[in-house]
């Protein structure tokens, strides 16, 4: 075997020990186990209006888009969304890409032409953290949810930055001071990027996302991205903001200039479930009841737990192993549920991640609690 090959071996064996060891687990048609580990919030990925838009348009545009967006890639279908998406988040402007994670590295990349400084927060996702280091600025890493941190950070440089931070954040579920930050931002001329990935559809009126829902919508200074792959059950994700900006990511954007565009079924599936999340008022109420009994649940059987602020909620492991065997009993016994380690979490920091999904009956979701419980190490 090649050197290289070797030393690859050695680092598997090495995460192997450390408990960090990843594997893929295929998922069959017609999937019985009660998910709590996807991201499928409202339960839209298989709602029939959803899945009516797209057989349609699959018929109608065929199976890819079949290049770029600025090539082929672009139908009537494409901008119609990025118009509902633009208009729901009270944003100008907005641009669809074919993930979430290319949206945030776009987004960061496209502000050193106007920034010379990006401030992240310490738990920001890996995409906005690779978005920070190939937009080639300096970086300052703020401790986590602190704006007096964040106004330090500003007031110590001369120049403008842009902040980026979540708004529901993605492994631990709590909820970032946004008004807070943007009276501390827009105090000091800074530019403030907020990933409302898992806060749109959940939060702010008609689930107009977490920076609605802060009172923050449109506010010319304040970008949005999100993905669409988690409360509108699909694929794809979108930055939202002036239209200044998305012009200049159409001109320069290269995750969106050189990557094929969203598949036409995709982006009417989409389409389709933000009119239906929009309308979801009840779903909305489900999620919510649901996320303060599962955190009182496990608070009762002494398990820290506090109230998710949208459809996340973080419960501690021991560590890596414990976590990933919790996990491994949960599912046994016919219940899904995410499992958190480092470099997903900090060192040291392991939990389950447990995500509230409307669309699982309730029977099944009272009993995904008990499942739980009775795994735990």
């Amino acid at each position: 075997m090649a050197d290289w090959l070797k030393a690859l071996d050695r680092l598997a064996h090495e995460r192997a020990k450390a408990g960090l060891t990843r594997q893929l687990r295929p998922r069959p048609a017609g999937d019985t186990v009660i998910d709590l580990a996807g991201n499928d919030y409202l339960g839209l990925s298989d709602h029939p209006q959803v899945i009516t838009a797209a057989r349609q348009a699959l018929e109608t545009y065929g199976l890819g888009a079949t290049g770029s967006r600025l090539v082929r890639g672009t139908t009537d279908l494409h901008t119609a969304l990025e118009d509902a998406l633009a208009g729901w988040t009270g944003c100008e402007s907005a641009l669809v890409f074919s993930s979430g994670y290319l949206a945030n590295l776009a987004v960061v990349r496209a502000l050193s032409a106007v920034c010379d400084l990006v401030v992240s927060d310490a738990y920001n996702h890996a995409s906005l953290i690779d978005g920070c280091r190939i937009s080639g600025l300096p970086v300052k890493v703020a401790p986590h949810n602190d704006p007096a941190a964040v106004a330090a950070l500003l007031d110590a440089h001369p120049g403008r930055a842009a902040v980026v931070t979540e708004s529901v954040f993605s492994v631990d579920g709590d909820l970032a001071p946004l008004a807070a930050l943007h009276a501390v931002t827009s105090a000091r001329g800074a530019l403030l990027i907020v990933d409302d990935a898992h806060a749109l559809g959940l939060l702010g009126e008609s689930g107009a996302g977490g920076v609605a829902a802060a009172g923050l919508a449109g506010a010319s200074d304040v970008i949005v991205t999100a993905t669409l792959s988690k409360s509108l059950g699909g694929a794809g994700g979108v930055v939202a903001g002036p239209a200044a900006l998305i012009r200049h990511l159409v001109d320069t954007g290269r995750s969106f200039i050189y990557d094929t565009a969203p598949p036409p079924a995709v982006v009417a599936g989409v389409l389709a479930a933000v009119e239906v999340a929009r309308a979801a008022d009840d779903r909305r109420a489900v999620l919510l009841r649901r996320g303060t009994h599962l955190a009182a649940g496990l608070r009762s059987a002494g398990r820290p737990a506090r109230d998710p602020a949208a459809g996340v909620l973080s419960v501690p492991a021991p560590g890596p192993e414990a976590a990933v065997a919790w996990a491994a009993d949960c599912r046994d016994r016919g219940v899904a549920v995410g499992c958190f380690r480092p470099p997903s979490t900090p060192d040291g920091s392991s939990r389950l991640r447990l995500t509230v999904n409307a669309g699982v009956p309730e029977e099944a979701f009272a009993r995904a609690l008990t499942v739980i419980l009775e795994c735990a190490p």
